[in-house]
């Protein structure tokens, strides 16, 4: 196993760091001028690594700006590479002063790579029998590897020395500048041998040797017997000037010359007073806490770890010890009755556990228990295998018996449980007829509503960002790809310590969490009052399913493939050609090339658009793209939904479940997959009948009750214009009064172009279109849009006032606010970039209205459900929910009552200045029910 030896000379790959940070934290994070996102995420890693390793000898090396001898070895080197976004390069600088004031030595040197600065220094200080530890992400320093020089990844903890290297690569470090030469490198374009993949390379240079070796012995290559070693020696042959290339570029220099020797690279104390400066200006509110809680801003290592135990990190072939700074030894596995009684009893003595369960599948309507964790204390947690296949029943408790213990526990309300999303837990419990109760947490949703754009909420990415630990991943026990193993496969020696810290990470991250939710009354309430009461309610939604008509569904589809094959032949007609319709290459080809058509948005490689929007505009006046739109979203009707239903359906229950994801949209709306309910279209007829294909069982109708223009009467509430407010508490046709008051004529006069038009303003302004915008919608002029949408304002001047100071908030508190208090970060609202800026204002705008709308519907959601649950007896079932809607299935002979009910319940879901009105309509299909 590799082991870390003892005060190693530190050298830290910053440039690596640096965009891992970049792109794996989130990238939300702003003090109001400029992104933080990696500024924190770098800094968070190098705290990370000093705590896990005790030296006073380290440096981070960085690249320096401009071009390098390899730039001049070869020109094409790095072309492939986009530039540096602006989000990133902004902090660049705030980093560096950040790690100086942190005592930390920080090189860059012009004219060569990071590389090349860490390589030398490695070295030099291998040369001196100094061990050396470098951190990075990069494969190509593999070469730097020998009896003194050590790598470790700190994302994954993998330990490569010279073993771990052969473990990894299959050949010794000194080797591996030849296997890059030979496979080249895409994302540096660099040449290589083309045809020379991985394997081909490591067979060449165990069989043979380096690259001098190889075109010393080209007959031989033949016999070397993998696929293709017949051609190789003819392919090596033809690339032997690309090969000796890139063996060059591949190459590490040892000989930079440099200011600071290896022996002269140590910590000093860290500068306080700019740390304080610098941690207030980049608004990282912990770090200046412990400055200003008396420390120094030092990090001191662990008291825990000990650097130099193998416990601490894991070699390239030791996957089962994933490396965690949270001390497992507090973990325990239970195989018999008397463990489990002692446990059961710490359950029910606990004011709140976290529970998790493990099982051989993410469908809920198909997942068997494997086992069940939990933990009443950070570092206290307990496995349970039930069914591990390779143990046998005396090995592992009894399932049914384990859930016939458990079960009384788990439906007690009064029993606090957290999970880490519980909803599925709740689900697989469920086809045990555990019927789950007291969710009182949900990690999941608390770091949802601290902030919904804050970055990924699943539990490995919230420990990492809230915690700075790396949880044991299900691909190091598991495997990857086709070969990955189900838990019931996995060994308990490596199922059970990942299974207990899910548990114990889970409880740990609601102690955080909760914390911070607590600070704030409204978001208190959105947590406990909507998000967490809604996960049983939608469990029972999903796992009630709806019926689906797969019969009409086939026929559709049948008709669909016709009419894409008509459209195909027209395509083909109007482009005087044959061409792939799914090709964008292809495409752009014939559009912009063939036959000349304004390019209207390039991709950024710097090719013609042809996405749904470009399509769009030129289908205005071009018949081809108009061909192309119908054909794309047909071809996606077809393939989500009337091919793939059928197969949805499930075999059990007979309907298609689908799952409803609470923790994604930015806005608090639901959203849901296979199937997306979401997005089945509405406003064509294809889409309608797909809708048709949603029915009701006998006896029963399905109905549908919907907000009426819900996000509207959200904008008269919030603006309190008088006009608007008025206009909604009279009953009046919301577009149609709006027409009038912008043409100034009686509602009674206004035709229905001019309702069209008033339409688009009333959507349109609360998205927060533009002139063009609008006049590209009703083909229009822009002058005139103009004027439409200046008259809009006149009349409603309440509409204008709200938007200003919306912006206005926004771009001083960073965020805006739905009316129940959910918050909505606007990381770009003070954007140096004028596109983002506006369009974070627009955002703005909207927010607060889409994410009121999707408060209410929850409540509404909560509402029925109780009453549901109360009364429904077998009578009505919630089925779905779409943006404004639910969907029902009533008993045809308590359907007026079930309606009259439902509404009722969802119009009193929230108090608001004008009527909150739900509409009702039901039929034997969907379609017929909206």
């Amino acid at each position: 196993m590799a082991r870390i030896p003892d005060n190693p000379l530190i050298l830290i790959d910053g440039s690596s760091y640096l965009y891992r940070a970049f792109h794996a934290y989130p990238d939300t994070m702003t003090n109001g001028e400029i992104p933080t996102n990696a500024v924190y995420g770098v800094v968070n890693m190098l705290r990370s690594m000093m705590r896990q390793f005790a030296s006073e000898r380290i440096a981070v090396v960085f690249d320096a700006k401009g071009k390098t001898f390899r730039d001049d070895m070869y020109p094409e080197y790095k072309a492939n590479r986009p530039p540096m976004p602006d989000e990133l390069r902004c902090q660049i600088e705030p980093l560096y002063d950040v790690i100086r004031a942190m005592g930390l030595p920080l090189i860059c040197v012009p004219g060569v790579e990071a590389d090349d600065v860490i390589g030398t220094l490695a070295s030099k200080a291998s040369q001196a029998g100094m061990p050396v530890l470098i951190s990075t992400g990069d494969k190509d320093m593999a070469q730097l590897v020998d009896e003194n020089v050590t790598l470790i990844n700190t994302m994954t903890n993998v330990v490569l020395d010279r073993e771990g290297v052969i473990e990894k690569f299959g050949i010794p470090p000194e080797l591996i500048i030849d296997y890059l030469a030979l496979m080249g490198d895409k994302v540096d374009n660099i040449p290589g041998v083309p045809g020379v993949g991985d394997k081909t390379a490591t067979a060449l240079l165990k069989g043979i040797g380096g690259l001098t070796k190889l075109y010393d012995n080209l007959e031989q290559i033949a016999d070397l017997g993998f696929r293709g070693s017949k051609t190789m020696a003819k392919k090596l042959v033809d690339n032997k000037d690309n090969a000796f290339l890139s063996y060059e570029l591949a190459t590490i220099k040892l000989d930079v010359e440099l200011e600071n020797s290896y022996d002269a690279l140590l910590k000093s104390q860290p500068n306080t007073g700019e740390l304080t400066k610098l941690y207030g200006q980049l608004v990282f509110k912990s770090w200046l806490n412990e400055i200003l809680d008396g420390s120094n801003g030092a990090v001191v290592v662990d008291e825990k770890s000990d650097s130099s135990s193998a416990g601490n990190v894991r070699a390239a072939s030791d996957v089962e010890n994933s490396a965690v700074t949270i001390d497992r030894s507090g973990y325990q596995t239970i195989l018999d009755q008397d463990t489990f009684y002692t446990w059961l009893a710490k359950l029910e003595a606990s004011d709140v556990f976290s529970f998790d369960t493990e099982t051989d599948s993410l469908d809920y309507m198909a997942a068997n228990l494997v086992g069940v964790s939990f933990a009443i204390e950070e570092g206290l947690a307990a496995y349970v295998p039930l069914a591990h296949d390779y143990l046998d029943a005396p090995e592992q408790l009894d399932r049914s018996w384990v859930l016939d213990k458990l079960k009384p526990i788990l439906e007690d309300d009064s029993q606090s449980k957290v999970g880490q999303n519980l909803k599925y837990d709740a689900s697989v419990l469920a086809r045990y007829s555990i019927e789950m109760k007291g969710i009182k947490h949900d990690t999941m949703l608390a770091s949802y509503v601290f902030n919904s754009v804050g970055g990924k909420h699943d539990m490995d990415s919230l420990a990492l960002r809230f915690l700075q630990h790396n949880c044991i991943s299900f691909e190091q026990i598991a495997g990857k790809g086709k070969k990955q193993l189900t838990f019931n496969q996995i060994e308990l020696e490596q199922a059970s310590p990942y299974a207990a810290e899910d548990a114990d990470v889970t409880l740990r991250l609601h102690n955080r969490l909760t914390e911070s939710i607590n600070q704030d009354d409204k978001l208190r309430g959105i947590y406990e009052e909507i998000e967490v009461p809604l996960v049983p309610v939608l469990s029972r939604m999903e796992r009630t399913g709806v019926l689906i008509d797969s019969v009409k569904l086939a026929e559709q589809s049948k008709e669909i493939t016709v009419r894409l094959d008509e459209l195909e032949q027209e395509a083909f007609e109007v482009a005087e050609q044959e061409f792939n319709m799914n090709s964008p290459k292809q495409l752009q080809a014939i559009l912009f090339e063939k036959m000349g058509l304004p390019i209207i948005k390039k991709t950024p490689s710097g090719t013609p658009s042809t996405n749904e929007e470009v399509l769009q505009e030129l289908a205005l006046d071009y018949p081809l793209p108009k061909l192309i739109l119908e054909y794309r979203g047909l071809a996606k009707l077809k393939s989500t939904y009337t091919d793939k239903l059928p197969k949805m359906i499930n075999s059990q229950t007979g309907r298609v479940h689908t799952s409803y994801h609470q923790a994604v949209t930015a806005t608090g709306r639901l959203s849901s997959t296979d199937p997306n309910l979401q997005n089945i279209p509405i406003r064509n007829e294809q889409g309608r009948r797909i809708r048709q294909a949603f029915i009701a069982s006998p006896g029963y109708k399905i109905m549908a009750v919907d907000y009426s223009q819900i996000e509207l009467r959200i904008m008269a509430h919030l603006s309190g214009d008088k006009a608007l407010l008025d206009a909604f508490k009279q009953g009046k046709d919301i577009h149609s009064a709006t027409a009038a008051e912008i043409i100034g004529v009686d509602i009674e006069q206004v035709s229905a172009e001019q309702r069209r038009r008033a339409k688009a303003v009333n959507f349109g302004l609360i998205y927060g279109m533009s002139a063009f915008g609008l006049a590209k919608q009703l083909g229009i002029a822009r002058n005139e849009a103009q004027q439409y949408m200046d008259t809009y304002f006149e009349r409603y001047p309440g509409v204008m006032q709200y938007m200003e100071d919306t912006r206005s908030k926004a771009a001083e508190k960073g965020y805006v606010e739905t009316l129940l208090g959910r918050r909505l970060y606007l990381p770009e609202i003070k954007s140096r970039n004028g596109i983002r800026r506006k369009a974070a204002e627009r955002a703005a705008i909207n927010a607060p209205m889409q994410g009121t709308a999707a408060d209410i519907i929850k409540k509404a959601m909560l509402l029925v459900d109780e009453w549901i649950e109360a009364h429904g007896e077998g009578r009505v079932k919630l089925l779905m929910q779409v943006h404004d809607e639910l969907v029902f299935e009533v008993k045809e002979s308590v359907l007026t009552e079930i309606e009259s009910k439902v509404q009722e319940l969802m119009e009193s879901a929230a108090s608001l200045n004008v009527p909150l009105v739900a509409e009702a309509g039901h039929g034997d299909n969907w379609d017929q029910a909206h």
